[in-house]
């Protein structure tokens, strides 16, 4: 009788348990500021919910004396690649350098992946194997006081499930959103939260009172990939150039 009082007890404690696990399993994979794990651009397409998808950009307004040649570049890039000779003078793929941000954040369909660790969040991008690092909840320095650089310096803290990231510092020969132009005063604020449990939404809003007329702000949207190991890209070896008028070339083998 004892016996089976034990064994009806050990089995009790055992589902108790169990059940204890499962609640606190759920509740980890249900946090909403748990980002960790890697995020491939959504593009929607069929059967996708039109709910998740990303709200339209912004107008990107600059300033009369960036904006005239900022559109006769954007002209001139649309006729070369009408051509087949597409210009390639702001392309990072091309120059084998860096995107740098905001560009990185989405380049082409490879992912991004997201670290989690006390007091930072980490963001790789698989295309080029740029990486970010966002310090938690300390203070920004004075554009000035930032070395300039491709990824700049990035702060971040939480207001309510929206993890939100003021970047300063990204040096004037990255090129910007859509490839504006813009100055050292450049400002990236992002506001990265889950729209739905397998949904990343990234809202950037660029603000720069040299170039800009006034802040630009454009969602990018991810869906998360389950089980995903980033793998390595460099670029290596590259035969691709601009030459002097700006157009993409390939270098030819030498025998």
């Amino acid at each position: 009788m004892r016996a089976e009082r034990w064994n009806g007890r050990l089995i009790g404690a055992v589902a108790l348990y169990a059940a204890l696990f499962a609640v606190s399993a759920g509740a980890q994979s249900s946090n909403p500021r748990d980002l960790t794990g890697a995020w491939v651009p959504f593009r929607g397409g069929r059967g996708a919910d039109p709910a998740l998808a990303p709200p339209p950009p912004g107008p990107l307004v600059l300033k009369p004396e960036y904006a005239k040649a900022y559109e006769a570049r954007r002209a001139e890039q649309a006729e070369a690649a009408q051509r087949g000779e597409p210009l390639g003078a702001a392309s990072a793929g091309v120059l084998c350098t860096p995107y740098g941000m905001p560009q990185m954040m989405s380049v082409a369909t490879y992912p991004v992946e997201i670290l989690q660790t006390p007091g930072q969040v980490t963001l790789v991008a698989e295309a080029f194997s740029e990486v970010r690092r966002v310090f938690l909840d300390r203070p920004q320095q004075k554009i000035g006081e930032v070395p300039p650089g491709y990824y700049g310096r990035s702060v971040g803290r939480w207001d309510g499930n929206t993890l939100v990231v003021d970047t300063i510092g990204i040096r004037t020969t990255v090129a910007g959103y859509l490839g504006m132009p813009h100055s050292d005063e450049m400002r990236i604020t992002e506001r990265i939260r889950l729209v739905a449990a397998d949904t990343l939404h990234d809202q950037i809003t660029i603000e720069d009172p040299i170039v800009l007329e006034k802040p630009v702000t454009y969602t990018l949207a991810y869906r998360r990939l389950p089980n995903y190991e980033m793998v390595e890209f460099v670029c290596d070896n590259n035969r691709e150039y601009v030459d002097e008028k700006g157009v993409i070339r390939m270098k030819l083998r030498t025998k």
